[in-house]
């Protein structure tokens, strides 16, 4: 059964207009999505980011390194609820509302192609921080979203993003703001 979303203006407001998923990401419609970034200190750079590898089954970007939690918002819901709701459903972690530090709104816009199909992913994104250190094995991965988790010092998976060195699909934008967020990175060194 295909999901819907409700398409949003640039400031991430719905605009009353529900589309089914398969003609969002035809037609480049913007939608809403929530990004979750778990993190935990460490002594190298400061802190360690979770990433999660995507299925190889998913319908775009499969088998890469990807947002520690990430998900569209389905018509009528918004983006603090979705981030909860995809936190527990793809990696078994139940948390509050409350417990998810806002980051801020991300605007990302990508076209590619996957199985001889264009993709045109028009998002914007609310980001939420969590900060928590519990390792892979007690996490409930959804097996037909998430293949996979690995924890990775911010320096490295930042090096990784901007060589192109890492199988990702990180918005280098959203993940240089996490670094100024988190201490890590100034603003002249994301520009």
């Amino acid at each position: 059964m295909e999901e819907y979303f409700d398409i949003r203006d640039s400031a991430g407001n719905p605009t009353g207009e529900v589309k089914a998923r398969s003609l969002v990401h035809r037609d480049g419609d913007i939608h809403g999505t929530s990004h979750v970034w778990l993190v935990r200190k460490n002594k190298k750079s400061g802190y360690d980011v979770l990433l999660q590898k995507r299925s190889d089954d998913k319908d775009s970007f499969p088998g890469c390194y990807d947002i520690s939690s990430a998900g569209h918002l389905p018509a009528g819901a918004d983006y603090r609820e979705s981030a909860v709701r995809e936190l527990e459903e793809e990696l078994g972690i139940a948390v509050s509302p409350e417990d998810l530090r806002f980051l801020g709104m991300h605007e990302g816009d990508v076209k590619e192609e996957f199985y001889g199909k264009p993709f045109h992913n028009h998002e914007i994104s609310a980001i939420f921080i969590l900060e928590k250190n519990i390792e892979p094995e007690g996490m409930c991965l959804q097996k037909e979203e998430v293949s996979g988790v690995l924890w990775m010092d911010f320096a490295e998976c930042l090096d990784g993003i901007r060589k192109n060195a890492l199988c990702h699909c990180i918005f280098e934008d959203e993940f240089e703001t996490l670094g100024e967020y988190l201490g890590i990175l100034s603003k002249t060194e994301t520009t």
